[in-house]
Order: structure tokens, then C-alpha cells, then sequence
């Protein structure tokens, strides 16, 4: 089954200079393809809707990863018991530029830039650099109400693609590089006051949020590789070259419902660039025919109401990643599960985009949607049955 993307959004997606401009246009695009009645045609019935802190907006940033994969966090100190605070998406963010660099030149520049990561990422910047509250660190200058890097990025990537180039690159380029992200967003706390107590990045990290990064896993699904076998996910921001768990299709949803169902969410990095996910109306499924196909009002009718969804194959969805028709787009995590009014079941989805859809910033993706455009999940290695632990080994 192949959807063509716009020429922008393509281009845009993968060019990590662009990466900016990319994120805004995505939501602007997929402010298209409206029902007026939408959410009129849709009757909701909660399932299970597991704690999770409020909305956020990622502002003009491709810093997706960061939104979710704290909120992940956030999420699991409630299901821990803890009183949640919000994390310091741009401390996340800003260490993992820096991380980001340092491959970036040691491999001569042959890397991915840009504001791009995966969801594992949070977990890789938590064990080496802790974490912070948010408002001990925003990112944001003054009269700033969101983030912005539209300028911050391309001169980041032009300092590394310099240093890249170079003979033999200084000792002293990080320096300039970090202090280029402190021009912009602000030194990053070295120690600060949270609730009467004084603390550092570790130690805020380790007695308030109090995660191990060592209890998650990342899990995939490709019929290229080996079942049940770790493998290195060939995406650009994969930059870390982190391993993830290869599961059959159907265990994607399994492994979401188990996690669900036992008080776990999951963080969700998916493609998001297909006429059939609409922000505006808050809805993801998988239409019978691609969108070229339909007629002037199918195309008019697609999210005024549920949809019959075709059965997604392995096949497809390898082909899918392999032609380019599924890109690592966003990434947003799993809180919830709804039934519609014909008992269909979809994922409640929240976003990062803030509150100006349907749905005050949260989303529907049905099952058959995630099977196909799923790029990868993580969640914490006790939301897998005992039968999936053992077969993965963790």
C-alpha cells in the first residue's frame, strides 16, 4: 500500500538544516484533510486512561522526542507513586546536541544533524547528565513564551560541519559549540533550589524522579531481521546507534494492551505524514484505498466518523519503511484506550503540539494504524508478559 507525501514535507523531513521549518509545516499540514464534524461523528468510550501530566508545546522545534519521552517519565513516576514534576525538555535537548556533536565529528561528519532523536535519547542524557525541572531550566529568553530554534539549529550544524571538515578539529570546539546553545537557551544549572532543598542535575535525577534508565526497553517490528533479536534501527536519528528488540507485528499492540492494561504507558515515535492522521480532528487510522483513489467526498468524509481499515502485512509495513512512505516523523506517547461507537479500539495518544485540536491536545490512533506506522515503542521491561521477557532475554 503506497501513499505519496507531499514534495515539501519529504524534503523537508529529511534534511536536518530544514529540520525547523519541517516540524511547523508537518503540523500545518496536517491542520488539512478537516471534517467539520469529526468529533461529532466519533463516540469515545474510555477504556483505560492511565495518569499523565498536562499538554505541552513543543514550539518550533524538532524536539518531539524530548516532549514525549519526558512525559513518559512523568507518567511513570506517578505509576510509581511519586508526586510528578515536570522535566526540563531543553536540558534533555541541550545535552543531547552536545552528545549529538561529539559523534558527529568523530565519524568526519557522516551523521545526522538537527533537532531530531529518538525516545531513548531521555533515557541516555538521564543516566550521564540527570535532569532538572522545568523551572529550573526553560530554554527560554527573555520575552520568550516557547522555544524557537530556527536560528540556533542551522548555526549549530554549520559549527560541526566546519569542525568535521578540519584536519584535525581543536580541543576547544566544544566549548565554542556549548557556548553557542548558552547564546540562545541559557547556561544550564550546575545546582538549584526545587521545593525548599537544594540539588544538582544527578541528584534531582536520582532522589525526586528516581527512574532507572536500565528498566526500559526499545521494541520494534521488521520482517528483515530476526524475531525476538536485538538490531541496530537504521533511522538518521538513530545517532546513538542503540539496539532495539525486533517483535512480530502483532506483538506491537499486544505488548501496548499488556502494558495499558497493568498501569504502564508507552512512549510512541511513529510516522505522523499520511492524509489518513489529521491533528485538526485527532484521528489516525488506515484508510481501504490511499488517498489518490478516493473520490472528492471520501476524501471530504474521511474522519466524519469510524472507517473500515484494511489488515496491514509484515510485508507491507517493511515496504513501507523501505520505500520511504514511513519516515521517523514524531514522536508522542501512549496514556489510554478508547472503544468508538462500533467498538473498534484506538489509542489515546498524547501530543506535544499543544491544545488547539479537537481534543485539547491529546489523539485516537487506531490499532491497525499503529501496526503499520509504529517506528518504534519503549516502555519499561515489567509492562512485557513473563513469556516476552524470557524470549527477549531482559
Amino acid at each position: 500500500m503506497k501513499w505519496n507525501k507531499s514534495i515539501f514535507l519529504a524534503a523537508a523531513l529529511l534534511t536536518g538544516v530544514a529540520q525547523v521549518q519541517a516540524q511547523d509545516n508537518l503540523i500545518n499540514a496536517l491542520k488539512g484533510n478537516v471534517s467539520d464534524n469529526s468529533k461529532e461523528g466519533f463516540k469515545f468510550t474510555e477504556v483505560i486512561n492511565l495518569g499523565n501530566t498536562s499538554i505541552k508545546d513543543q514550539g518550533s522545534s524538532g524536539t518531539c522526542w524530548s516532549y514525549s519521552g519526558n512525559s513518559f517519565l512523568e507518567s511513570e513516576m506517578i505509576r510509581m507513586g511519586k508526586q510528578p514534576v515536570e522535566i526540563s525538555q531543553i536540558f534533555t535537548a541541550r545535552n543531547t546536541y552536545i552528545e549529538k556533536a561529539k559523534n558527529f565529528v568523530r565519524l568526519h561528519g557522516d551523521q545526522a544533524q538537527g533537532d531530531g532523536g529518538q525516545l531513548h535519547d531521555v533515557l541516555t542524557i538521564f543516566r550521564k547528565y540527570g535532569a532538572v525541572p522545568q523551572e529550573a531550566y526553560t530554554g527560554l529568553q527573555a520575552g520568550q513564551t516557547r522555544n524557537n530554534f530556527g536560528e540556533m539549529g542551522p548555526l549549530l550544524q554549520g559549527m560541526t560541519e566546519t569542525i568535521a571538515k578540519s584536519k584535525k578539529p581543536s580541543n576547544t570546539w566544544l566549548k565554542a559549540f556549548t557556548a553557542a546553545m548558552d547564546a540562545y537557551l541559557g547556561e544550564a544549572p550546575t545546582s538549584f533550589q526545587y521545593q525548599g532543598k537544594t540539588y544538582t542535575p544527578r541528584t534531582f535525577a536520582d532522589q525526586v524522579v528516581g527512574i532507572n534508565p536500565d528498566d526500559y526497553v526499545g521494541i520494534t517490528s521488521f520482517e528483515e531481521h530476526a524475531y525476538y533479536k536485538p538490531f541496530v534501527l537504521l533511522i538518521q536519528d538513530n545517532w546513538s546507534f542503540e539496539s532495539f528488540y525486533n517483535v512480530q507485528i502483532n506483538d506491537l499492540t499486544d505488548i501496548i494492551d499488556n502494558a495499558l492494561q497493568n498501569g504502564y504507558t508507552v512512549a510512541w515515535a511513529t510516522d505522523v505524514s499520511e492524509k489518513s492522521f489529521s491533528w485538526k480532528n485527532g484521528v489516525a487510522f488506515v484508510p481501504e484505498k490511499p488517498f489518490e483513489q478516493m473520490t472528492k467526498e471520501e476524501q471530504d468524509n474521511m474522519f466524519n466518523g469510524p472507517k473500515a481499515e484494511p489488515k496491514i502485512t509484515p510485508a507491507q509495513r517493511q515496504e513501507a519503511f523501505d520505500n520511504y512512505t514511513t519516515t521517523d516523523d514524531h514522536g508522542m506517547h501512549i496514556v489510554g484506550l478508547v472503544k468508538d461507537q462500533n467498538g473498534k479500539e484506538y489509542y489515546i495518544v498524547k501530543n506535544s503540539w499543544g491544545v488547539s485540536n479537537d481534543y485539547k491536545g491529546y489523539m485516537y490512533a487506531t490499532k491497525e494504524y499503529v501496526r503499520y506506522k509504529t517506528i518504534s515503542i519503549l516502555l519499561h521491561k515489567k509492562a512485557l508478559t513473563k513469556n516476552l521477557q524470557t524470549k527477549l532475554g531482559v
